[in-house]
């Protein structure tokens, strides 16, 4: 079952005092990074962007990295003549744009400099090459010191290599990461443990679907009034992330069928000053339309920047563990 509550901000729908109040207190400053990713970041980062300014609480700058290196084209299976053709045709494209990608690349990225300083929090939607040394110093600058810093599903498949990155988010997938990246978090009866002892990739999901997450921390700023079970919508669970794993607490978890564990969904973890929050959901439109992801992501955002929750949980019965609560926003 499914509700849906259409056409409704969220300042209508969980914030009734928040504009009426005498006063306001100052929006928090949010930079989305995107530019590279194996996700839809042009559909979704508009979405993540009106998901936070709708609270009134947020405002959102965008920050866009220099494209990603042309890739050939995928060979088709037992092709035509025709689609042979094609194929050579498409695959000699993509090596005079990956030419010319090379040629514009460098100039690109000297000048592609956020001004981190300038934001109360960093959301990431990237997946993609490596950022230039600069960026990246000026990036453990800044979390260190006091940024927020969000990392926003596929971002955690991002930068395997980066110690610092790593330890901001704790757990990441893909990437080539295995044991050498670090232990599975599992739980157990005595809570999470950091399994050092099993081999394997990290990083994976079974089909999309609907789960139910289960809060882990009900007295923590960002899923405190959440209630203990609620059923998100069709999404990826992320299962057997890998990471230095250390400082995580882990918010809220789901049950995977594809490991036969609570795999976490939602976490905390600090970084000298900074506080990162860390979640797993929001692959596409049915996972973004979702209460569920959009409410998380908020109180999530507000805590990175500021270490505070004023944004009220929503009315009890909002989230149930029966049906997947939706606002649709995304095409």
């Amino acid at each position: 079952m499914v509700a849906v509550l259409a056409g409704l901000p969220f300042a209508t729908l969980f914030s009734p005092g928040l504009h009426g109040a005498a006063a306001e207190p100052a929006k928090i400053r949010v930079l989305i990074i995107d530019g590279q990713n194996n996700h839809a970041w042009r559909v979704n980062t508009p979405l993540l962007a009106r998901i936070l300014t709708d609270t009134g609480r947020f405002t959102v700058d965008i920050s866009t990295t220099p494209p990603a290196r042309p890739a050939p084209p995928r060979a088709p299976r037992n092709p035509t003549p025709e689609q042979l053709a094609a194929h050579e045709a498409a695959v000699r494209q993509a090596e005079a744009d990956a030419k010319i990608h090379d040629t514009k690349a460098p100039a690109l990225w000297a000048a592609w400099r956020p001004a981190f300083a300038r934001y109360d929090v960093v959301l990431s939607n990237y997946n993609g090459e490596d950022w230039p040394e600069e960026v990246r110093t000026a990036f453990v600058t800044y979390v260190r010191e006091g940024g927020g810093f969000v990392s926003y599903h596929a971002a955690n498949n991002a930068f395997p290599n980066w110690p610092e990155y790593n330890a901001m988010i704790g757990l990441g997938g893909w990437g080539g990461r295995t044991e050498k990246s670090g232990p599975y978090l599992r739980l157990r009866a005595n809570g999470w443990f950091r399994d050092t002892s099993t081999a394997g990739p990290g990083g994976g999901h079974g089909p999309q679907h609907e789960f139910v997450i289960e809060s882990r921390q009900p007295d923590h700023p960002i899923v405190a009034g959440l209630p203990a079970r609620w059923r998100n919508a069709k999404d990826e669970l992320y299962h057997g992330l890998r990471g230095p794993a250390e400082n995580v607490t882990v918010l809220a978890s789901a049950y995977s069928p594809e490991t036969k564990e609570q795999e976490p969904m939602l976490m905390v973890i600090p970084f000298g000053k900074g506080r990162v929050f860390h979640t797993t959901l929001g692959h596409a439109a049915d996972a973004i339309n979702g209460l569920s992801f959009q409410i998380t992501l908020q109180r999530g955002t507000e805590w990175a920047a500021t270490g505070r929750v004023t944004l009220p949980a929503p009315p009890a019965g909002t989230l149930t563990e029966d049906r997947a609560a939706l606002r649709p926003i995304a095409p």
